[in-house]
Order: C-alpha cells, then sequence, then structure tokens
C-alpha cells in the first residue's frame, strides 16, 4: 500500500518533537543495542507514567531483563477489566520492519513512537491517537492504523516514514458504537488490524455489536467512509490475525471459539468454520507455522488449533499448556520456534518452545511481570 504525495503534504506536524526516552534498570555491563539483538517488550499500562518493559531474547527463547522505557503517556484500565486492562489485542506493534515500535497509551489518549536498536529504546515521539482510550496498533507498509476504543470509536490512519507518525488529513472514521470512556472491557472494540494484502481494515467490536467492521483501503490508503459490517459466526469476536490463505481467523469469547472467514472484495466476510476449546473465554491468538494457539483467561491455559485444506479450524489440543491465571495477550518469535504468553492475574509471562507438531514445551516462568501489563511483541 502506497501513501500518496498529496496525503503526504497534508499530514500535520506530530505533538511531540524527538525526545529521548530514560531508560530505567538496564543491566550493567550488558550490551543489548545490536541490531543482531532480539528483544521481547511489553507495555506496562500503568496509570501513573506507563512504560514499555525491555527484554533481550536468547536463542534459546529465554528472556532477560534489560530496562523499562516510559512512554510520556498513561495507561488505563477499561471499566470491570480484571486480568485485561486494555481489553485488546495490539496494544504494542513493531513496525517498519521492526525498526520502530509503537505504544498505547489510553490514559492520555496518544500514542507513543519508539526507535528501536537491539533491546534498547529511545522515544521519538508521542502523538494524539485521534479519539479516545487507544487500545490497538497496526501497520502496513507505510500506513499505520490506531484504533480508539471509547465512546463511539474510531479508527485513525496516519502515515508513517522518517522515524515518526504524521496525521492524516481526514482519515479518521466512526464505528457508531455507545460505549463509555473508558469501555466496559467486554463492550470495547479489541482489535484493529490490515488484511495481508493492505486492502481493507479491521476491527472487531466484541459485545458492541459481535461483528467485525471492514473499512476498504485505497490505492493510495484513503479509507472507505463507512464499513462494511459482518456479524461474527460466534458473539465477542475479540482478537484476529490470518493464515497464509489470507482468512481472517478471529477468537470468539462467548464460546471459547476460533472461527474463519474468507475476506471478500467488497469487505465483507464469509464464515469457512468453527470450533470451541471447551474452555473459558478465549481472547487472544498468535500463530506460528500453521497452528494458531489461544489465550483462555478464564481458564489459566493455551489451546492450539490448525486447519483443514479448505481453511475451516481444528482443534489439536484443548490444553496446550497450563499457565496462570489471567492467561492474555501472546506473541510469537520472528522464527515461529517460541510463543510468549502474559497473564495479566497473576503478573507472570510464560515462555514456551514450539514443536514441529503445534507441541507446547514450557522453558520459564517469570513471576515480575506489573499485573497491569498488557501488549507485547517480540523482535
Amino acid at each position: 500500500m502506497k501513501l500518496s504525495p498529496s496525503l503526504r503534504g497534508i499530514a500535520a506536524t506530530s505533538l511531540l518533537a524527538g525526545v529521548t526516552a530514560v531508560a530505567t534498570g538496564a543491566v550493567a555491563g550488558a550490551d543489548y543495542g545490536h541490531q543482531d539483538v532480539h528483544a521481547l517488550f511489553l507495555l506496562s499500562d500503568n496509570s501513573g507514567s506507563n512504560s514499555v518493559l525491555s527484554y533481550a531474547r536468547g536463542t534459546d527463547g529465554t528472556v532477560s531483563y534489560v530496562a523499562t522505557y516510559p512512554t510520556g503517556g498513561l495507561g488505563a484500565v477499561a471499566a470491570g477489566a480484571v486480568a485485561d486492562p486494555l481489553a485488546s489485542q495490539g496494544g504494542l506493534a513493531l513496525v517498519n520492519n521492526g525498526a520502530d515500535l509503537i505504544a498505547v497509551n489510553p490514559g492520555s489518549n496518544t500514542v507513543s513512537v519508539f526507535a528501536v536498536e537491539g533491546a534498547y529504546l529511545r522515544l521519538v515521539q508521542q502523538i494524539a491517537s485521534g479519539g479516545t482510550f487507544p487500545n490497538s496498533v497496526a501497520s502496513h507498509g507505510n500506513l499505520v492504523a490506531v484504533l480508539n476504543a471509547g465512546g463511539a470509536g474510531t479508527v485513525a490512519e496516519f502515515g508513517f516514514w522518517d522515524g515518526r507518525l504524521h496525521t492524516l488529513w481526514r482519515q479518521v472514521r466512526s464505528l457508531g458504537l455507545a460505549n463509555t470512556t473508558p469501555p466496559n472491557f467486554l463492550h470495547a472494540p479489541g482489535q484493529i488490524g490490515y488484511t495481508p494484502d493492505g486492502q481493507h481494515l479491521i476491527v472487531t467490536t466484541k459485545a458492541s455489536s459481535n461483528a467485525y467492521e471492514v473499512f476498504s483501503v485505497g490505492e493510495w490508503g484513503q479509507l472507505g467512509a463507512s464499513p462494511v459490517v459482518t456479524a461474527a459466526t460466534n458473539a465477542v469476536p475479540f482478537a484476529f490475525n490470518f493464515d497464509a490463505q489470507g482468512r481472517l481467523v478471529g477468537a470468539e469469547a462467548s464460546t471459547s471459539s476460533l472461527s474463519t472467514y474468507v475476506v471478500n472484495p467488497d469487505g465483507s466476510l464469509t464464515p469457512v468454520g468453527t470450533v470451541s476449546d471447551g474452555s473459558k473465554a478465549l481472547c487472544w491468538i498468535s500463530s506460528s507455522n500453521g497452528y494458531v494457539f489461544g489465550s483462555n483467561a478464564g481458564s489459566g491455559t493455551v489451546s492450539s488449533f490448525s486447519e483443514t485444506s479448505t481453511g475451516a479450524p481444528t482443534l489439536v489440543n484443548a490444553t496446550a499448556a497450563t499457565a496462570h491465571p489471567g492467561t492474555t495477550d501472546s506473541a510469537v518469535s520472528p522464527d515461529g520456534q517460541t510463543l510468549y504468553v502474559e497473564s495479566g492475574g497473576s503478573g507472570t509471562l510464560d515462555v514456551y518452545s514450539i514443536g514441529a507438531n503445534g507441541s507446547l514445551t514450557q522453558l520459564e516462568s517469570l513471576f515480575n511481570v506489573p499485573l497491569a501489563a498488557e501488549g507485547i511483541a517480540a523482535s
């Protein structure tokens, strides 16, 4: 997806010029700033001072704490949330081929941009999110979209170049919801994401309308005026990603199910299949080598799925791993070998190696993760 010269020309100046982040707790004597150092980033979502926790990833997938980097903004908690304060997937997003990291600040209605140097971060920018309670970020090429979950809900699209976000003229769209600010955790829209071809931008509405809202994305990045709305196969569509054929793979929490859909050119979705893991509150998902791993917040477990040749989901293991209370957001390493799972109900991070058959073997657990942490990205 290209960003037109006209859109670039009318991009507004960002709110805050480059500011260097002050890292706390950096490991003495260690050099994690090389580009060949792989990292794991967690968002604290602290309402007093939001920050990103950085960990260096070893060759075996285990992690070592490096530093904490303030975002300059504030975290916030969705109304009624216990284990998942953001009530979303995608609160942290690596963009620009991993050279930059974007974090949401739901308590200050901003997003922050960091330059990534191995496991080190440098705060570059904080900019208004285009709405209230931003909780999810997605990118495609030099376009970045932010989901604002408060009130009616908005989608705001930005240009990204020179390591910074640039506000684009008339690129904010309403979701037409009726939430509060902060929104209720069950009703707050859960995730935003571009289709792999960049031609559509998708939002899950959870219990607000139990639907997927799909905006068209024009050749030069322009969003359609209004979304095409498709009812979810099961209620409370929460998070999603895409399979190798570009089908949408969605976690639908009410029945703890995984559902798949074909994304049609007009933005409508055609259901392919659905399957439940029989657990409680399948909300977050990550994928690796044809397998999908789902976090069950109500069960404290991780389930695994695969697909048939036609794209219908199948359950591989209802309890691929027993994690910790309040299992939430997850990420897979770029090489597909390691799964990282946050548990917001217990302040833990569980690390698993992923077998060729989709099995999970626990490598370690970290018990000093902030309780409010939600939002995770692996480089």
